[in-house]
């Protein structure tokens, strides 16, 4: 899925149908929805651990070197999440070091 482009904010709100079908799942207790066609899941080496995982950002004025900046810039589109991975990169380093 990397450079994938995904669409952000809300999806298409549910059709009625589909949400009378959810909401009737949703009041089921999970002891009565049935399961028997779902085949176990057995295999987990291709499983990935919190794909969905965003972490607060938070908007800051930063003061950087031109030349740092130019740099990045220069790596292309998304450039503040390289800067972002670098920075982060920097303090599990230095944060093991320090432990």
């Amino acid at each position: 899925m990397k450079n994938a482009t995904m669409k952000r904010g809300n999806p298409k709100p549910l059709t009625p149908k589909l949400q009378a079908e959810h909401d009737a799942l949703a009041a089921m207790p999970d002891s009565e929805i049935d399961t028997t066609e779902m085949p176990p899941i057995t295999d987990w080496s291709h499983a990935v651990r919190g794909p969905f995982y965003r972490p607060i950002k938070r908007p800051l004025s930063l003061r950087v070197d031109a030349d740092i900046l130019d740099w990045f810039q220069r790596q292309g589109q998304g450039y503040q999440t390289r800067m972002n991975s670098a920075l982060r990169e920097y303090v599990e380093r230095h944060h093991k070091a320090s432990a």
